[in-house]
């Protein structure tokens, strides 16, 4: 082997060495970052702590209080009777860290969250002034024309025509030859019914099966516990179904910073 043929070999080896020795930094950094407590994912165990820390219980009880008052408002405020009320809560604790696919689930350590639905029940053949009655609740609510949080379905063009509608005063506000309208929503509620007018029935639906309670990292409350939504239609004639959004509550950030509470 010449000098040159010697030297060629030696500048090919230190460069294998050079890219080997990267690599094995890099495998150190990664073996380093996951050995930190920000990027592990959350034990059940501290999921579980942190899920029955008082502030978790404070910010919880906070939220449910609120939307029981929204659902019981409906009662107190509209002809709706309240029938029955579920509760789904839930915390869920955070992924170890992602390297690529990100959905932002290794940012936090735990991440509680509630929905609470209502089912009324109503007199099909007063279901005109039953809306009208939701409405004329939502005008109370409403600030300046504007909806309010508690009752957001006010006497807006629509909903009038919706309830003369339902009166047997005016055609279906959605147009000649649609399905008869059985839902008003808004970014913040849904309510829906039972369909009265139309030959093919749309009934709300039962409820999904509770998941299993395991307070306080999981909750399952239906009340009554043994009610169907079959019962409320037997007992008033059609069902009216609320259904607010998923209320984040609690959320605890992976350096331990408390981010919704």
């Amino acid at each position: 082997m010449t000098v040159n043929q010697a030297q060629g070999v030696a500048t090919v080896i230190r460069a294998a060495v050079k890219r080997l020795l990267g690599l094995l930094f890099v495998l150190l950094i990664f073996a380093l970052t996951a050995c930190s407590s920000q990027n592990r994912a959350t034990s059940p165990k501290e999921v579980r702590r942190l899920a029955g820390s008082k502030q978790a219980e404070e910010s919880r009880h906070k939220a449910e209080k609120h939307l029981r008052s929204i659902a019981d408002a409906y009662d107190k405020k509209t002809p709706l009777a309240l029938a029955l009320i579920t509760v789904d809560d839930i915390c869920s604790g955070g992924e170890a860290k992602q390297w690529f696919f990100q959905d932002g689930k290794d940012q936090y350590k735990i991440r509680c969250a509630l929905r609470l639905t209502a089912y009324y029940g109503a007199d099909p053949h007063r279901i005109g002034d039953v809306l009208d009655g939701i409405f004329t609740a939502g005008d109370h609510y409403s600030s300046d024309g504007a909806p309010g949080d508690t009752i957001p379905f006010n006497h807006d063009s629509y909903r009038r025509r919706l309830a003369s509608y339902y009166r047997g005063h005016g055609p279906n506000p959605t147009g000649p030859d649609t399905r008869e309208p059985a839902q008003v929503f808004t970014p913040s509620q849904t309510l829906s019914w039972d369909t009265v007018r139309s030959g093919k029935r749309r009934l709300v639906q039962e409820l999904s099966p509770c998941m299993k309670s395991d307070p306080p990292v999981t909750r399952c409350l239906r009340e009554p516990a043994q009610k169907t939504v079959a019962e409320i239609r037997k007992q008033y004639g059609i069902v009216f179904k609320l259904e607010l959004p998923v209320t984040h509550y609690y959320k605890v950030s992976k350096k331990g910073e408390v981010l919704i509470s």
